[in-house]
Order: structure tokens, then C-alpha cells, then sequence
């Protein structure tokens, strides 16, 4: 078996508006390897978050393939390629994505109403969204709702959700772009241990140096290299 969890060969997408093609890049060939933090690095409007959406199947490429875990995403319904990454990737975005009328503990547990292993007692879920809460340090935080939590706090919360169904995958949004020095530098260090510890796969889109500085490699999007 492959050592690589994520492959993208000769990758491009193009939008196209009206009688104008939107080119927002093509020829993207890289790969991360199982266990590896990388971070792809580049300014505002540079196509991060657009290649992100790519890699994970949340966008169709316009040419090139995506194989993640050795499965390629194109050869895929799109039934089957939500199951897939719902059970194979974690999302953690800029914006948290909370539900405001759940608390941070159903938050958590959402996506494992979703999930295709089969029915587990509701007991064992909530049981191990707490577990999660401790982990990332909001044990004593469960019952509030995204109202009354700090934007690190909130952001703990996604990243509590998107390991409930226990993901080989991470992708990041700028995890850190809506939040101070202080709660930003708290996420990194979360993050740092994902794929230290627990040898998650972790790809963070980020213009953040801070981010680029723990993980294992650097990918350059406007240079389109290594870095």
C-alpha cells in the first residue's frame, strides 16, 4: 500500500463567468504523506481555500485527479463521496460552522449522526464528544452555546468535532484567521499535536508563519513548491 494519503496530479480549475475563463490555476502536481503536517502557504486570494475544496472533494476539479487514501474522489457518486468524507476527513474552517441552538456538546456530536459504521447508543456518542470537549479543554464548557464561548473556545469545539468520527484526514482553513495572538498560538499547538501525537494527516491552508512554522513541510502556492 502507498505511503501517501493525499495525491494531486496536474490539478487546475477554471470558473467560467459569463463570456470570460477565471483561471485560477493549473499543473498543480504534490503529496502528503500519512502522518504528515503540511501547511500550503500563500497570500489572500492566491486559490488556497479553492485547492482545499479540491483536495477534499468539496469542488469538482476542471482537469487532473485527487486520490485521497488511495481512492479517487472523481470515480466517486456523490453519495458515496459524502460518506466518504465523512468518514475519512476532518473539516476545520475559519468561521467554525457552529449550530447556534445546539451546545458545544451536540456540536460535537453531529457528525456522528450522519455517519455510515451503523447505529451507536446515544450514551457512547455523547460519552466520547465529552471525551473530546476534555481533550481539546472545554470539559466544563459543554453546556454552553456558541454565544457564550470565545472565538478560541469555538474554534476548539470544531476541532473536537471534526475528530468525533475519528478521521485519518485533516483540512484546515486558515484555523487561525479569526482569532488573537494568544487563542491563535493555542490552536497551533493543537493542531502540532494531531499529527505528532496521534499521527493524523493535517493540510492547513494558511497565510499564518506561526502554522508553517511546526508543521513538517511548506508548500509554496505561488511558487508552486516546496519551501
Amino acid at each position: 500500500m502507498s505511503n501517501e494519503s493525499v495525491e494531486a496530479v496536474n490539478l487546475g480549475k477554471t470558473y467560467w463567468d459569463g463570456d470570460r475563463n477565471l483561471e485560477i490555476f493549473r499543473g498543480v502536481s504534490f503529496s502528503v504523506r500519512r502522518g504528515e503536517g503540511v501547511a500550503i502557504l500563500g497570500p489572500s486570494g492566491s486559490g488556497k481555500t479553492t485547492l482545499l475544496n479540491l483536495l477534499s472533494g468539496l469542488d469538482r476539479p476542471t482537469e487532473g485527479t485527487v486520490r485521497l487514501e488511495g481512492v479517487i474522489l472523481s470515480e466517486m457518486s456523490e453519495d458515496k463521496k459524502a460518506a466518504f468524507r465523512n468518514e475519512t476527513i476532518g473539516f476545520i474552517f475559519q468561521f467554525y460552522h457552529l449550530l447556534s441552538e445546539f451546545t458545544a456538546l451536540e456540536n460535537v456530536m453531529l457528525p456522528t449522526l450522519m455517519s455510515t459504521r451503523g447505529p451507536q447508543a446515544p450514551s457512547k456518542l455523547k460519552e466520547k464528544a465529552r471525551r473530546l470537549l476534555e481533550r481539546v479543554g472545554l470539559k466544563d464548557r459543554e453546556r454552553h452555546f456558541p454565544s457564550e464561548l470565545s472565538g478560541g473556545e469555538q474554534q476548539r469545539v470544531a476541532i473536537a468535532r471534526a475528530l468525533v468520527n475519528d478521521p485519518k484526514l485533516l483540512f484546515c482553513d486558515e484555523p487561525t484567521g479569526n482569532l488573537d495572538l494568544r487563542m491563535g498560538l493555542e490552536i497551533v499547538e493543537l493542531l502540532k499535536r494531531l499529527f505528532e501525537e496521534e499521527k493524523k494527516t493535517v493540510l492547513v491552508v494558511t497565510h499564518d508563519e506561526r502554522i508553517a512554522r511546526i508543521t513538517h513541510r511548506v508548500w509554496d502556492i505561488v511558487k508552486r513548491d516546496w519551501v
